[in-house]
């Protein structure tokens, strides 16, 4: 990432929020995911941990360079990392930055910063929900990019291409789409696993168009955290089980279409 930072590469974060790590991988492996399927690796999704397990507490964590950490033992060099003193994760290849985060970060150095919110600590409709926004110069909430709106994956898309500069650009999309309530992408009786995964299907259809990118785009793609639906007769996130850390990760460059 340094490099493309460098290059002034445009860059991508796309926060799939709630979602779970089998629920993406069997998605992956049942070909269900046709904008994905050839960015993703042959094994599908990476599995990774996520730093925390809700929505609010892991964004900051992923704004400051702490992203979903490998499965595996080790210490595996960040993609980006604010400066701190002993830090064994940042590596050769790793953006380091004295700013607190990558929007501020970028910002100092010539892009454009974008935050389309989605679930509620981005709604902007009190000050908590204004702080993650607030990291960004442009932001946006309105009804239909919240989790209450069914459509709300192709509004999110077309919100990120509107605010397209010519400058590099940074965006962030806390797609919403995934978190509950998400049964209206089932069968419309109630939350589940399988509406869960529907709803991801509808999201990889939506960014189709958001991957025609007109420039070189370095793209991260994870999940904040997962979610329970009764396993161990847990329900939702914010606790410790495995389906809520356990989540799906991938990165890759875009580069534009001949």
């Amino acid at each position: 990432m340094k490099t493309l930072v460098s290059q002034q590469a445009d860059v991508l974060l796309i926060t799939l929020d709630t979602l779970r790590y089998d629920a993406a991988q069997n998605a992956w492996r049942e070909g269900r995911l046709r904008t994905l399927q050839p960015h993703l690796s042959p094994l599908g999704w990476e599995e990774r941990h996520t730093p925390a397990s809700f929505t609010y507490a892991a964004h900051h964590a992923f704004l400051a360079g702490f992203l979903p950490t490998p499965v595996a033992p080790g210490m595996h060099p960040r993609l980006f990392a604010a400066q701190f003193a002993g830090s064994l994760t940042t590596g050769a290849e790793t953006f380091v930055f004295e700013q607190a985060t990558l929007p501020e970060a970028l910002q100092q150095r010539g892009y454009h910063t974008v935050c389309i919110g989605g679930t509620g600590f981005f709604n902007l409709q009190n000050e908590l929900s204004r702080v993650l926004p607030g990291l960004f110069q442009e932001r946006h909430w309105r009804p239909e990019l919240g989790v209450a709106a069914p459509d709300s994956p192709t509004h999110q898309v077309e919100q990120a291409l509107r605010s397209r500069t010519r400058q590099p650009n940074f965006t962030l999309i806390n797609v919403s789409a995934i978190h509950q309530p998400n049964h209206f992408y089932g069968d419309g009786a109630e939350d589940n696993l399988a509406s869960h995964t529907a709803a991801l299907v509808a999201v990889d259809s939506a960014l189709h168009r958001l991957f025609q990118v007109q420039r070189t785009t370095f793209a991260i793609l994870c999940s904040d955290h997962g979610t329970a639906y009764g396993e161990d007769g847990y329900q939702g996130h914010r606790l410790g089980h495995p389906v809520v850390w356990t989540v799906p990760y991938a990165h890759f460059t875009l580069e534009p279409q001949p």
